[in-house]
């Protein structure tokens, strides 16, 4: 392909690409024509009440989905997961709200569920390495500003936030190029969340991109390089950061108007 012609149209920009992507379940329409593009290295807030279509659209981007119209690209290529393991295999990771987490395993067997590094027992029984998980589960948590007890507690004696930031370390250690995460700081207190919010910049410092979703604005906004914004299955527009203000995506949310409305009012009553 002529590199002026590929350039120009952007392609060489976006890492992960929904163009025109609508997802219908029987009659319901829960997406209707989403565009979304996200940059390479870049922190992409998806904001949108309950009922938006965010839990839909993260699917869609998971593998879990196929969208039943619209193109889906990763690096330019157009695919068609047929799981989330491809999705995953391409370095798609998402992180959900319930974290996919075993209360009652150990910190470093969660780190490596289900990629489980083994040794050769008397030099031909394959069993699990547990030295190995163990150190590579403090040493990454470590690099990621986390410093556990032990790698043998159990995750269940751990903090939200710190759960929270045990399943993005994990995805990062493993190859996530896109990390997708989903309402990440929805159940966390402030310092928690804070927390939070300081990992997705360390993995943006790292080159990995972030889409963001959540419906709180005060936590989107410090973090994020633009927004998408959905109402009832569709795109009110992308904008970057510079374009927009907290107040203006705000209003474009569901009741956004309306909560404004509501704090002029008691200020109002306040000053009277």
């Amino acid at each position: 392909m002529d590199t002026a012609i590929k350039n120009a149209s952007g392609s060489d920009d976006y890492i992960l690409q929904l163009e025109g992507v609508s997802k219908f379940f029987g009659t319901v329409i829960s997406l209707k024509d989403v565009t979304l593009r996200l940059r390479r290295g870049e922190v992409h807030c998806l904001l949108g009440d309950n009922g938006a279509g965010k839990s839909t659209l993260i699917k869609t981007l998971a593998g879990v989905h196929k969208p039943s119209e619209g193109r889906y690209l990763i690096e330019g290529e157009e695919v068609s997961f047929k799981s989330p393991r491809e999705a995953l295999d391409c370095g798609i990771a998402t992180v959900y709200q319930d974290l996919a987490l075993v209360p009652l395993m150990s910190v470093a067997r969660n780190f490596f569920a289900g990629r489980e590094p083994t040794k050769k027992l008397f030099g031909m029984i394959p069993v699990l390495d547990m030295q190995l998980a163990a150190s590579t589960a403090v040493d990454k948590l470590a690099e990621m500003g986390i410093h556990v007890r032990s790698p043998h507690q159990p995750v269940g004696t751990m903090s939200g936030g710190e759960r929270q930031c045990l399943a993005i370390a994990r995805a990062i250690h493993f190859g996530a190029k896109v990390l997708i995460l989903d309402e990440p700081t929805a159940a966390l207190g402030v310092k928690q969340s804070c927390n939070v919010l300081k990992l997705v910049h360390k993995a943006r410092e790292r080159g990995i991109s972030v889409i963001f979703i959540t419906h709180n604005v005060h936590h989107a906004y410090p973090i994020a390089d633009s927004f998408t914004v959905l109402n009832r299955g569709q795109s009110m527009g992308t904008f970057a950061k510079s374009d927009i203000s907290k107040e203006e995506v705000l209003d474009m949310m569901a009741g956004g108007t309306e909560i404004q409305s509501l704090v002029d009012e008691l200020e109002g009553r306040q000053a009277a």
